[in-house]
This record gives C-alpha cells, structure tokens and sequence, in this order.
C-alpha cells in the first residue's frame, strides 16, 4: 500500500521540473516555426478582450454537448455583468446523429435554434431589423484562423460525422440556420429557466434570419469569459472536468500562429496533449498505463489521462486489481466487477474521498459495486483513491503555476496579481481542489497571486459573454477607424503625394515659377561631394540657437578627428547689435583657436548657419530674418559671411578664412559623404524637416551654367504651403496648424515632424475620450494642456513590446491618466497611425528625389545613399523602418541606402570647407 501511494505522490522537485517542461512545449507552441512540434498547442483563439462590464443586448448560445444541444438566450444590462437574466432549453440528440452526416448535424442544431427561438420569451427586444448574434460553443480540436472562422481538426468524444473534418464549423452552422424555417420539424426539448420577472414577448416569424454566428469557442474561454464583472477582469480559466483545459490572455505578439500583434489575446493550451512526447514517462504508474493502453488513442492526451475525471475511476480501479493480486486489499474476496471496464466512476471515488466520517458510507459503496471489504480494506481504498485524485489536483496546479510564471515573465512584472476562473466536475466535487491548487500553485510561482473564481455557466453565459465581448470590440473598432481612417494613406495617396513633391521641385528649380513654388530648391553653391583624398585641418562653427559650438576637424588618410568648445550667446547679445553678436563670435573663435594652440594658422572655415538666408554664392548669404530669439539689428539683409569678416577686422583677427556658409542639412549630406561617395542626399527629421541633393546644374534655372552639379537645400517642410496637400490634411492637423505661431506655412513640416506629432496625438485622444473610446470618457486636465503630449511619448508608447504597462506608466502618469490595458492598446494605435503617417509621408517626398535622380542620369536603376539626422529618425523604434519600406514600394527602380550622421553641422561644415579647398586647389 505505502509502495502505491508513494509512486502516486510525485516530489516537489519533480514538480519544478515539470513546471519548466510546461512552459517550455508553451514558447514552442505559440512559435511559428517550432508549432507544429509542440504537444501544448497554444491554439489562438482571436478573443482579444475581457468583458468591461458594459456590455448589453440579447445574445443566443449553442453548445454541442455530449448528447444534447443546449440553447440559451442571455440578456445584459451593462450593468458590470451583475445581473444578466438567462433561458434555456435543452434538445436530446436523435440515436445515430453523432455518427452521421455532418449536413444533418448542423441542421438539427438548427432545427433546435429555431424552435427555441419560436417558443421562447424574452424581455423587451430591440427592431426586428437589428441583428441576433449567436455564439458557438463546439468543444473539439480547431484550427481557428478568425473568431468567426474555425476549421474541424479531429473529432473525439464518440463523435464521428462525415464530411466535417476540414471545414468550416462557424460556416456550416450558418449555412443551416439560413436555411430553417422559424417552427420547422420540432425538436423536443425540455425548458429550464432560473430567472423571474420576464416579460412576454415572443420572437415573431423570420427571427432566425437575423441570426449571426459571430463566435465560436470551447467551454474553458467561456469559463474565463463569464467570470469577468466589472472592476474584476479575469485573465485565467482552468477547466478540471472530464478533460482538462486551460485558457490565459497571452501578450499577442508573441502568438506568432496569429496575425495580431497588438494587446492580448486569449490562448486555448490544450494541455491534455502535454507529456505525449514521453517528459511525464517517470512519472506514470503502472495503473496509468494499463489506462492509457486501454482507452481509444492509447499514448495520446497524457497528461489528461492523469487528470481527467474520465479517467481517475478507471486509475483506481487498476490500482484495487494490482493491490489486490498482492494480497493487500479484499483478501478472500472475488473482485470479478473490478475486470469490467468503467465500473468504477469519478462519482464513486468522490463519494469515497469526501466522507469524512469513518468508513462505514464507504463500505456501503464498495457493497453496492459487490465488493466485500473489511474496515482494513475501506481505508485503504479511501487511501488510494485521495492519491489518485490528490495527485490530479497537484497536476493542475503545476500547469496553472506554469501560465501564471509565464504570464509574469512575459508581462516583465516582478509580481503577478491575477483572477483565475474554475470550472468542471474535479473542482465542484473534490473539497481539497481548491486549497491544492491554490497552495501548490503558489509554492511553485511564488512571484505571482491568484484568485480562485468560481464559474457560472462557463458554457452558457461564459459563451453569451465572448459573443457580447466581440460585439462591443467590432464597434468600437468601427468608430476608432472612423477617427483613425483619414490618417491612414494608401499607396494611391503617397503616389499622389509624391508626383505633387517632384511638380513643386519642377517649380522651385525654373527660373520664371520659382518665386511662386511653396518647395523653394535654394541653391547651396556645393558642388561636390568628398571623394576620400581631402586632408588636412579645418574649422567649423556651429550657430543655430543660444549654444554655439567651434570645431577643428583633422582630416588624415587614417580618418577624421575632432575637438570642440560650446559656447553661450548672452540674451543681451542675442538681441542688441550685430556687431556686438559678430564681434562675440570672433572672441570665441580666437579663444579656442588659442586653446588648440592654432593662433599662427590660417584655416579654412565651414560656418553652419541654421537661419533663413537667400544663398547667392558658396561663402555668400543674405539673411532673410532672424528666428530662435535672436533680434540682433543690423544683420537682416546682409551677407553673413561679410559679417562675420569685418568683425574679425575690427578684432584685428587675421587667422580667419571663410570659405563656406551652409545649413545643417547640406552639413548632414557631407558628413556622411566623406565614407560613403554614393552619398548624394542629406535627410533631416527632426524638431524641423528638411532635405538636399545634388540636382543636374542644367536643371536648376535660377543658378547660371549649365555643367555640373549643385547641392540644392529643398526647404520642403513648406510643401502644400500653396494648398495642394490639403486633400489629406486631417481635421486633427488644421486645429494644430492653427494653434501654431505661423499658420498655414511649412504644412508637410506639421505632418512630420518631432515639433507637431505629439501635438496631433493629444488632439486625437481628446476627439476619442469625448467618444468614450478612451480613459472611460474622462479626460484628465494635463491631457486638456496644449503641447502637454511630447513627440517622445510616441517612442516610448510604441517601443513597449507587447505594451507591458510598467512601461508606459511614466508617461500615463505624467499626463495624470488613468488607463487600463485596453486604453493602453488603442493608445498605442493612435501613437502608431500619426508615426506612421509621418514616416510614409517622409518616403513619398524622398521618392521624388530619388526618382528625379535618376531620370536626371537617365538610368534604369539608381544606386544612391541618404544621410540622415534628426531625433526622430534616430530615437523613433519604427520610424526609419517605414520610412525605408515605404520608399521600396514607392522608387522601386532605386536602390537607397541610409546612414546616421554623426555632426552634420559641425563635421559636415569642415568637409564643405575641405571639399572647396580641394576645389580651389585642383583649380589652381
């Protein structure tokens, strides 16, 4: 007897180890290329959401069952799901059917429906017109692809219908019901209903052609589903029956065999396969396997085999007949009732377990199965069969240890707070299941806490919920995509975008059109890019704000070094004369001049000018105004270069040498010319947008001459400025645009850049609480705030993989939200759609470029390379990679390569000066 029960009690150890093998066949069932192999399906079930308690309406359930048909009818109130009225009927299934067509087994499911909807009363319904969802519980093996859409993989449960297997269930249940007439041939039913206070309304004649299968499901996602109520979301069902089942929500990006990748969705394990790869071999008994031997599909379903109420009887009595051939139990006594298979029930081992009161009631069970027992032998069956079922509970702790660690990992939580629903026949009838699964649970996921719930009509109202849950999500999905849906650009947009962007460049290039063009194409007077063989020292400054930087570049066969100084421009300098702001930077440049002890050379200098100038020549602009603060009198209109040079006169600074003036996106181009000399365009996305390359000087009709190439500085972050993108911009886009300090100027610059896109998503979240589709309708007064949602939120949101809310909590915080995991997803949405415009956006105007160069070189492919800059296009996680996907699609016939500048305005500055000196050289 001690031997038995010992290789019925399996070590903690061996739990641990068993708990790892679960998570392990887990991973490889939810990965695509590994699925196929894993015993632990991990089968999608495209269930997305929990209940929020606010679902309401009428919805149908049909479940399959053994042999019957059960219909129910369920109302919500969306009151929290706290008192939803139910009616149901049962129909007995003819003899045979399980064993027939498939055509006739959906009928008569059919039949059933539309007698139960005949006969039925209901609380007051909505129109006729509106339609009657009715979700599907069909508890065997499916490939679902869809909630809607789920192919038959195997039948079981003595079920064998012809011309099922393969096919759509969802599909065919549909076909049958369209097919009934309202009060067709009549399938005898009993009625039960637990619920008072209905009123009596009859559904008319044609209701059942306004029936929709919007669902199907097994009953363990029905567990979970309807031990969900408001305030209480339950993330787990186990299901502890005849089989055994478990369900969780999974992040559902790691659901590879799905396509959704964003939030959660709810997995059906089908567990019961777990060990059918010999891992739980060591720890079958004997019983175990003359069970396994026994059944229908010997050497499949282990683990279920282990667990199942189906076969615990059938356990304990191979466990009686062994004990009893080692003259352990009923000696003397003739045990021929034991040979029968199936004898001894899940029932008469319950009725064993639970009495604790001697063992006389036991005694009197094993008289009726015809068993003579002494007292002696009474306890040692009691023995037995609490082994055998204690071992089950033990079991199902260690799988639901197992979802729960995973579930934590996952999450990347360091401590797991989750409600659990439970169902089935072990749980209800076993008085230790509970207090096992709960401890053992615990001891081997100590990092995680769950809350037993018991289920209510997992089947019925569980099914009733998924159908109300799936019907809430398609519309809200309807709205979401009505505010969502002009952001959203296909490809006939961007191509349309694109050949708007090459006329505007056409515009900006001719002589006669360019002063009306809304892309001006200023040309920069850089006519080559570095080719390798620049050497030698240069300076660089840097003026484009309040900071101020001054470089030395060496340029050495080896490569390019530096060394810089930062220095502050006074607000009183800033705004006073120009000479005094000149004068200023003179003092500056000579003092680093003598810390990198360069007093005796004469460099020549880049000077990276990040104001709007009218460039006339390559060491000649005009500045058009100041912006950024800066109000300094004397310098509107005048040559910046001139500028810098008398004050270097007036300072009596001889050293000075400048030979190029330029802005940061000609400098980004440079920078990355110097390693790659396919790099002909310079790409910034950042606070700001703009971009350059080097046109065809024959084509650039405001610059005499004709040989030759020049760098033009597009300024493109004015595009639309005349009125031609005003097809795609957004209501969201005019409330910013008119927010901003010069509306109705640099529009596509508002469309991607890092300045405005944070800006946009706080105007959509506004338009989507005011809808109830966010925050419950309650928008916080931070997120009210003007430019209170920073374009960095975006990269952060969207970076959140699998959007762990730990993640994203600073930002929610910051913004004083309150915001559960669902307005978390959509969140995420939103942050994705304005990011992804933006890139796509970003694409369609470097198309144009792209292609331009290479109709301008008249090639059938173009190889060329794009440097870049910018906080967006470096921080953003997906940014750079729609904007280079959309390009693919958008200039298939170039081949474009990107790489990150490193200090285009100081690095790229010096190798303008060290491309002209080389110019000047080869010149002379």
């Amino acid at each position: 007897i001690q031997r038995a029960l010992r290789s019925l009690c399996i070590p903690l150890e061996r739990l641990h180890i068993m708990k790892g093998h679960m998570m392990q066949d887990m991973c490889k069932g939810l990965s695509r290329q590994t699925h196929a192999q894993a015993k632990v399906q991990m089968l999608p079930t495209y269930i997305c959401s929990t209940p929020n308690g606010t679902e309401k309406g009428n919805f149908l359930v049909v479940e399959l069952c053994q042999n019957q048909v059960r219909t129910v009818l369920v109302t919500l109130y969306g009151d929290g799901n706290m008192s939803p009225q139910m009616m149901y009927k049962i129909f007995d299934m003819p003899e045979g059917i399980r064993q027939g067509e498939g055509e006739a087994l959906f009928d008569f499911i059919a039949q059933c429906v539309s007698q139960f909807l005949a006969e039925t009363t209901t609380p007051d319904t909505s129109s006729p017109e509106e339609r009657l969802p009715l979700g599907f519980v069909f508890p065997f093996s499916c490939q679902q692809t869809q909630l809607d859409k789920a192919e038959l993989l195997s039948w079981s449960k003595g079920f064998s219908c012809s011309g099922v297997v393969g096919k759509d269930v969802v599909q065919m249940l549909q076909s049958a019901i369209n097919k009934q007439e309202v009060g067709g041939n009549g399938a005898g039913g009993q009625w039960l209903s637990p619920w008072r206070g209905w009123k009596s309304s009859q559904f008319t004649p044609g209701q059942l052609s306004r029936v929709d299968v919007v669902a199907l499901m097994n009953d363990t996602v029905g567990t979970m589903m309807n031990c969900c109520t408001e305030g209480r979301p339950c993330e787990i069902a186990v299901v502890a029956d005849k089989g055994s089942n478990c369900c969780f929500m999974a992040e559902a990006y790691l659901v590879e065999t799905a396509e959704e990748s964003s939030g959660r969705m709810c997995v059906n394990t089908e567990w019961g396969c777990f060990g059918d790869d010999g891992t739980l071999d060591d720890i079958f008994t004997p019983y175990d396997v003359a069970v396994d031997e026994e059944s229908s599909n010997p050497g499949e379903k282990r683990f279920e085999k282990l667990v199942g109420t189906l076969y615990l009887g059938e356990i304990v009595r191979h466990a009686l007949i062994a004990l009893t051939a080692e003259k352990a139990l009923f000696t003397g006594t003739n045990i021929g009732v034991l040979k029968e298979k199936g004898v001894f029930t899940i029932q008469h081992v319950l009725d064993i377990i639970n009495n604790e009161d001697g063992t006389t009631d036991v005694k009197r069970i094993l008289e009726v199965l015809g068993l003579q027992a002494s007292e002696r032998d009474c306890s040692r069956v009691q023995q037995i069969c609490r082994a055998v079922v204690g071992r089950a509970a033990t079991l199902h702790a260690v799988g639901l240890a197992a979802i729960l660690s995973y579930m934590c990992q996952t999450r990347d939580m360091e401590t797991l707070m989750v409600n659990v629903g439970v169902e089935g026949e072990l749980y209800k009838g076993y008085s230790r299941f509970e207090e096992i699964l709960q401890s053992v649970s615990r001891l081997l996921s100590p990092e995680c806490l769950a809350t037993l719930l018991p289920s209510r009509d997992g089947s019925g109202w569980g099914a009733a919920m998924v159908t109300a849950v799936a019907l809430r999500l398609a519309a809200q999905r309807h709205v979401v995509n009505e505010v969502l849906g002009p952001l959203r650009l296909t490809q006939a947009d961007l191509v349309n975008v694109q050949a708007l962007m090459r006329q505007e460049m056409e515009r900006g290039l001719g002589k006669n059109t360019n002063a009306t063009a809304s892309v001006r194409m200023l040309p920069t007077y850089v006519s080559h890019t570095p080719d390798g063989t620049e050497r030698g020292d240069f300076l660089a400054l840097d003026l484009g704000g309040t900071n101020f930087r001054v470089l030395v570049v060496h340029v050495t066969e080896e490569g390019i070094s530096m060394a810089s100084e930062i220095y502050v421009i006074p607000a009183a300098i800033m705004r006073g004369t120009g000479e005094a702001l000149f004068d200023h930077i003179i003092d500056c440049i000579m003092d680093f001049q003598m810390r990198q002890n360069l007093t005796t050379q004469t460099l020549p200098l880049g000077f990276t000018f990040s104001f709007p100038c009218q460039q006339v020549g390559l060491d000649k602009a005009l500045l058009l105004t100041w912006t950024k603060g800066f109000t300094a009198s004397g310098c509107v209109g005048q040559d910046v270069v001139q500028l810098l040079r008398e004050a270097a006169r007036r300072k009596q600074h001889s050293g000075l040498q400048v030979v190029a003036l330029l802005n940061d996106t000609v400098g980004t181009m440079m920078s990355c010319g110097y390693d790659d000399p396919k790099c002909e365009i310079g790409l910034i996305v950042g606070t700001g947008t703009n971009a350059c390359y080097m046109e065809e000087m024959r084509n650039v009709g405001t610059v005499e001459g004709n040989e030759g190439r020049m760098c033009i500085n597009m300024e493109w972050g004015a595009f639309g400025d005349n009125g031609c993108l005003d097809h795609i911009f957004t209501h969201f886009d005019r409330v910013v645009d008119e927010t901003t300090i010069n509306p109705g100027k640099q529009r596509f610059e508002k469309l991607i850049s890092g300045m405005y896109l944070g800006e946009i998503v706080r105007q959509i979240l506004l338009v989507m609480t005011e809808k109830q589709l966010l925050f419950q309708g309650r928008a916080s007064s931070k997120l009210q705030t003007r430019n209170i949602f920073q374009t960095k939120f975006l990269s952060t949101i969207e970076l959140s993989n699998g959007l762990a809310l730990r993640q994203m909590r600073v930002v929610l915080d910051e913004l004083e939200l309150e915001a559960s995991f669902e307005d978390c997803v959509l969140l995420r949405e939103v942050c994705q759609a304005v990011s992804l415009r933006a890139a796509q956006l970003c694409a369609a105007g470097l198309a144009a470029v792209v292609e331009k160069m290479r109709e301008n070189r008249g090639l059938d492919q173009l190889s060329v390379s794009v440097g870049v800059d910018g906080t967006l296009y470096k921080l953003h996680p997906c940014f750079s990679h729609n904007l280079q996907q959309t390009l693919k699609v958008l200039a298939p016939k170039c081949d474009v390569s990107f790489h990150l500048s490193e200090d285009g305005s100081g690095k790229g500055a010096a190798l303008v000066a060290a491309v002209a000196s080389r110019a000047a050289s080869a010149g002379q």
